[in-house]
């Protein structure tokens, strides 16, 4: 696989109160998600609508 073409990603902790926590997994298995890949798609969606990325 090509630099160019190669997907790189970072790990990193982080801290969310439970309460919130079992929102987001309850959301993520709603849509048929992990919950780290419903994370990254709130993240997403929310950099997109601010502009921040395409």
């Amino acid at each position: 696989m090509s630099e160019k073409t190669e997907n790189k990603t970072k790990s990193f902790v982080l801290r969310i109160d439970a309460e919130m926590m079992s929102a987001v997994e309850k959301w993520a298995a709603d849509e048929f998600r992990s919950t780290n890949g419903q994370i990254l798609f709130l993240l997403d969606n929310a950099l997109k609508k601010s502009g921040r990325r395409k």
